[in-house]
């Protein structure tokens, strides 16, 4: 039986012209959708691989876990895949040490030789010369494929707009209630303190998507308290919480951080503080103006203009107000650093308007919500006008609905269709759902 063939050059010109990319590559190794006998790598050493490892989509190597041969000697850790070997550097691995326990660089081209930080090579495959025809095949096949997103993509468009509206609009309070569920427990951990609450959210959300779990347990790992006493200091704030993110692990010939370490290190002796790991907090694959130690002082920032910060939010009912109340920024040594003791092009680390719009949708809006019915009040006309004036959320969720004819003009359509997506359509809870109903009613 002849052997299945391996890609030709034109097939690999075809696949240049597609403009590769790594999620590609991802699939082929997931799969093992390659020559497995006679690998080489690009030192000529004979490899086998065991097992491709665990997918990581988080930050981090590609894949957890994998388990190689190279030259008879086992090898077991973690795989990273790249379009250019040149790109471990582009991407500042060398400079990660969670990166010294990758055993297998996988590259669609090889460009430069990459070595780990004690200067050793690291072992890379070139996957293009062991690809198959079939392995190609059958990626553009499975990824070509119709499957439906929701169970009534096709025909949701049929449905009145009033009702479709009238719907996102309750499953928008539905959202908030499931959130109140939340700030309670917080509450009761907090002793009932409504600016500890506020504070925790906020740094929650400062922390963005990758790094909210990261700050959530970094402004809850010592009582509100303790922040509040260094209220009046913009760097006793930044020294607090910098510590306690366990930046100051390492030491760095920077004046700056010097001056905040030696801070910190007093109020760490004086309050018995523990600071978290500091690998929790991730910066790769962020943009730099998200990285956490800028979002850190954009928190301090705020806290420094504004003292009981949670009474003057509850009360203001004006959305301009709300937007002036986060236009924020960095302090002074961030203009011209992203991370501690490597300056960079000057630039004033300022807040973006749709950053302002997260934090008011996701905590302000959500705490108020949650504080009015600890209280036994209504503010759901307010709540209702402040989210009405805030533009949609851009997202791939919101897209994929505007793509089936469902299209929204504010903030509080958005959140409705993230709730009917992750509580209604990813459940196919149809009978529950007034879209649904409706489309079956019509149906008979």
């Amino acid at each position: 039986m002849n052997e299945e063939p391996l890609l030709e050059n034109e097939d690999r010109r075809f696949l240049l012209g597609k403009n590769v990319k790594e999620d590609f590559l991802h699939f082929i190794w997931k799969f093992s959708l390659y020559k497995m006998q006679s690998l080489i790598t690009v030192s000529g050493n004979s490899l086998t691989v065991l097992k491709p490892g665990q997918h990581n989509t988080q930050s981090g190597p590609d894949f957890f876990n994998g388990l190689i041969v190279v030259d008879e000697q086992t090898w077991a850790g973690n795989i990273e895949i790249h379009l250019k070997s040149s790109d471990w550097y582009a991407h500042n691995h060398e400079k990660d040490e969670n990166y010294d326990s990758v055993i297998l660089h996988v590259v669609w081209e090889y460009d430069t030789p990459v070595f780990y930080s004690n200067q050793e090579e690291v072992p890379t495959l070139v996957l293009k010369n062991f690809i198959r025809r079939s392995s190609l095949d059958s990626y553009f096949s499975l990824f070509s494929k119709k499957e439906k997103w929701i169970l009534c993509e096709d025909s949701i468009k049929e449905v009145s707009s009033f009702l479709t509206l009238s719907w996102l609009h309750r499953l928008y309070f539905e959202r908030l209630e499931a959130k109140t569920d939340g700030i309670y427990k917080i509450l009761a951990d907090t002793k009932n303190d409504w600016e500890a609450v506020l504070f925790q959210l906020l740094a929650k959300s400062f922390g963005m998507k990758l790094n909210g779990d990261a700050f959530f347990n970094l402004a809850s790992s010592f009582d509100y308290s303790v922040f509040r006493k260094y209220q009046n200091s913009q760097e006793q704030m930044e020294a607090l919480l910098y510590g306690q993110a366990g930046f100051f692990s390492k030491d760095i010939e920077d004046v700056h951080f010097t001056k905040l370490k030696k801070e910190y290190e007093y109020m760490q002796n004086k309050l018995k503080l523990s600071p978290l790991f500091r690998g929790e907090f991730k910066f790769f694959r962020l943009r730099p103006n998200n990285f956490p130690t800028i979002r850190i002082s954009q928190l301090v920032y705020l806290y420094t203009i504004h003292s009981n910060l949670f009474s003057k939010v509850i009360e203001l009912n004006d959305i301009k107000k709300l937007y002036q109340f986060f236009d924020l920024k960095a302090s002074l040594y961030w203009d011209t650093h992203y991370v501690f003791g490597s300056s960079s092009k000057k630039r004033i680390k300022k807040t973006s308007s749709s950053f302002a719009d997260l934090l008011i949708i996701n905590v302000i809006l959500p705490i108020r919500y949650a504080y009015a019915k600890y209280h036994n009040k209504n503010e759901t006309n307010v709540l209702e006008e402040l989210i009405g004036a805030i533009k949609p959320e851009k997202n791939r969720i919101i897209e994929m609905y505007k793509v089936m004819g469902v299209s929204v003009d504010s903030a509080l359509g958005s959140q409705g269709l993230l709730e009917l997506k992750s509580n209604y359509c990813d459940k196919k809870r149809c009978l529950s759902c007034s879209i649904g109903l409706q489309l079956m009613q019509t149906k008979k």
